[in-house]
């Protein structure tokens, strides 16, 4: 492949540089692949060229046109090449490369391979998968999908995936993606943009992701870890698109993340999602009957894609927009939640939702929640449902709102260290607080504990 490459960039060199001289050839012959016309010449010359490249692919050195500069806007992407199957050390510059068949990668690495691609622009244009599973569980019809102990490093890349089921960038099993200051557009339905799943493992860099069906940032059935430092990740379609959504470790840095019609993020089972310095926006559009609007949903479902256990969400710094619901929902899962120093900012007065929703069976699909607070300012209603329970710690945070202030339900605990308050909004109901009452602000209202109004 990368033989093939350097033939290309030459080749095309060659040809410019032919058609500006003087000299003119009266014998012409046509080359049996393209058709395009060259000069005995020019097949002279490509032969001291061939001879050249392979002596210098036995020398691993590679042979680059003097004329391509390094910024990835002037990459020749004349070169128009279909689907490649990437062997070990091949490295792709420039070019464009599509596929449109059925179940059908763009690139696809696998095995002991480790290989690379700058400037290249990727076009998956046709041909859905066979199965919305094969697609979603192990990569089948993503525009790039490495696996198998494969290593791809992507730069500067343009992906396109228009085609049904079909991802932008997939890393499944063992295999590794590194990717970066690249553009990936997902425009067909049932896939997302970055993704892992089955243990794969995915690191982007200032990256632009768009995706029309499923989360601009993914993983699915098998988890992995996914990594994200910089860029913006937007999610366009309605339920069940957000701008994350994980089962899987996802940590995402310095990015903006955006849905524009369903939640922010969603973590499934046991699997974590930690934001540090993003600022994420969601706007929960859902219309199942059942469903409870909130920006983040940590909860459990029935599909088996992930693991029963606790689901984590972590944030630090940044800031959390929710234009419709509560800014958190937890159901059907042991959950934790971590903040710090972050700016919530909601259309809603709902804070966090603790209970019982469609998910589970009837009685036992609650949530135990954690919610640790550390430098930060907190402002809602807190609802607990009987089969649920909260645990909320206050360390050097203020907090305005009231918890089940329509009167006792599930376990709930509060804990204010000496640096944190309370205003209470409406009479609300625990079981048990630990700290100073001084440093409730009653504001008319009462802090009920176990049924005693102790405040």
């Amino acid at each position: 492949m990368k033989k093939k490459i350097i033939l290309c960039f030459l080749l095309s060199f060659m040809l410019a540089f032919s058609a500006c001289s003087k000299q003119k050839e009266n014998i012409s012959i046509t080359d049996s692949e393209s058709g395009m016309e060259t000069t005995e010449s020019i097949e002279s010359t490509a032969e001291t060229i061939e001879q050249t490249a392979d002596a210098a692919e036995d020398s691993n050195v590679e042979i680059l046109p003097e004329s391509i500069p390094e910024d990835a806007e002037s990459y020749d992407h004349s070169i128009q090449m279909d689907a490649v199957q990437l062997t070990d050390g091949d490295s792709l510059l420039g070019g464009t490369y599509t596929a449109s068949e059925e179940d059908q990668s763009v690139l696809e690495a696998s095995g002991t391979v480790t290989a690379s691609v700058t400037g290249s622009i990727l076009n998956k244009t046709a041909g859905g998968a066979s199965s919305a599973d094969g697609s979603s569980f192990y990569g089948i019809n993503a525009a790039v999908r490495v696996y198998d102990q494969a290593t791809l490093t992507l730069t500067d890349c343009e992906i396109n995936a228009d085609a049904e089921n079909a991802t932008g960038v997939f890393a499944y099993d063992e295999g590794t993606v590194y990717i970066s200051d690249s553009t990936v557009t997902v425009s067909g339905g049932g896939a997302g943009g970055i993704q892992v799943a089955g243990g794969g493992t995915l690191y982007a860099s200032n990256l632009t992701v768009t995706s029309a069906s499923k989360a601009a940032i993914r993983s699915d059935r098998g988890g992995g870890y996914l990594e994200v430092d910089g860029g913006t990740y937007t999610s366009k379609g309605k339920s069940g698109c957000p701008a994350v959504y994980s089962t899987a470790d996802i940590l995402v840095k310095n990015a903006i993340l955006v849905s524009e019609q369903s939640r922010g993020v969603i973590i499934e089972g046991k699997n974590s999602v930690t934001l540090i310095d993003c600022d994420l926006t969601g706007n929960d559009q859902s219309t199942k009957e059942g469903s409870v609007h909130a920006n983040v949903l940590l909860y459990q479902s029935a599909s088996g894609d992930a693991s029963v256990g606790t689901s984590v969400f972590t944030m630090t710094g940044g800031s959390m927009t929710s234009l419709n619901g509560a800014m958190f929902y937890c159901t059907n899962t042991d959950s934790v939640i971590n903040l710090g120093d972050v700016d919530l900012i909601s259309e809603d007065e709902n804070l966090l939702i603790v209970s019982a929703g469609r998910w589970g069976k009837d009685g036992s699909n609650g949530s135990d929640c954690t919610f640790n607070a550390a430098s930060q300012t907190l402002d809602g209603v807190i609802t607990v449902d009987d089969i649920s329970s909260l645990t909320l710690n206050l360390t050097a945070s203020d907090y305005t709102g009231a918890i089940n202030p329509e009167g006792e339900t599930g376990e709930v605990n509060v804990v204010l260290d000496a640096d944190s308050s309370w205003i209470l909004t409406a009479d609300s109901y625990v079981t048990s607080f630990t700290g100073d009452t001084s440093q409730i602000t009653a504001n008319g209202y009462h802090l009920y504990i176990n049924g005693e109004a102790i405040v």
